[in-house]
């Protein structure tokens, strides 16, 4: 995909995300239209992060765009699927058990910390990934590519492809991911109508934008620090509650959207003065 039509797609489906939070606006009101719009900055702010970590295993593995294509379109239905189980789950396990807010707290601080600190992934750690290594023992994987098929039988032995494997490792990190969007849009709403739309929204955007962002991924170096700020900041929001400390949907909104905004800012920025530093040396 061009970055011209990424670029295309990925407004259309901002558009197609606001056009719908609008008639959330008219139909069920302000409060749920400033949740919807908070989930799905939330949801878009992380999947940044969990899209640049998908270029890394791509590159790693040496898959051609062609494939990447493919691989990002089964794995976006995945991930619909797999939301659903995730909120249904957890909005039932927030009602029964209100405290459970407090642990996702607790989780999404030490996420974001994490996020801070660690360092980039070494490509090398996803070939020998224990999800691979644990396919590789329910059905053989071969080592070559066969076109884009996901299976691929020899000597009436069914293997299956690399393609097969690495989307698997991708749905892999997608529950992951999830673990932490999921919690952090708690802390906006516990709405379960709300939190799966915002996450679709969100995700059906995430092909076009993935195109966006590998071949912009340099410039946005800094967006991860903010995603860490927002996972933290999330955590503090849903953690205080413990002591009936509440912040406001809109306050919320706004401080995600300002640390959102300030990474995005400071990666350009930084990103053009080192440039400039590399031309002039």
């Amino acid at each position: 995909m061009s970055i011209k039509k990424a670029l295309t797609w990925t407004a259309i489906w901002l558009g197609l995300a606001l056009g719908f939070n609008g008639g959330i606006w008219y139909f069920l009101g302000r409060d749920k239209a400033l949740a919807f719009l908070g989930g799905y900055i939330i949801e878009q702010s992380l999947s940044i992060d969990n899209l640049f970590l998908f270029i890394i295993v791509f590159t790693s593995f040496g898959i051609k765009s062609e494939h990447q294509r493919r691989i990002l379109n089964y794995g976006i239905a995945g991930a619909i699927v797999l939301r659903m189980i995730f909120v249904v789950l957890g909005v039932t396990v927030v009602n029964m058990f209100h405290w459970v807010l407090y642990v996702f707290g607790v989780i999404l601080i030490v996420s974001g910390v994490k996020m801070m600190l660690k360092k980039e992934e070494d490509n090398a750690s996803f070939k020998d990934s224990k999800v691979i290594k644990l396919l590789g023992r329910i059905i053989p994987v071969s080592k070559e590519l066969s076109g884009s098929r996901f299976f691929v039988r020899k000597n009436k032995v069914l293997y299956a492809t690399p393609l097969f494997a690495i989307l698997i490792l991708i749905e892999f990190t997608d529950i992951l991911f999830a673990i932490d969007s999921i919690p952090a849009i708690f802390s906006i709403t516990t709405d379960p109508f709300i939190i799966y739309t915002s996450n679709i929204f969100a995700i059906l955007g995430l092909r076009s934008m993935y195109f966006v962002l590998g071949r912009l991924h340099e410039k946005f170096k800094y967006v991860k620090y903010g995603v860490a700020l927002i996972l933290t900041f999330t955590g503090i929001k849903l953690f205080i509650l413990i002591f009936h400390i509440s912040i406001a949907t809109g306050l919320a909104l706004a401080i995600i959207f300002i640390i959102l905004a300030a990474s995005i800012a400071a990666s350009v920025l930084f990103s053009g003065s080192e440039a400039v530093e590399d031309t002039t040396l």
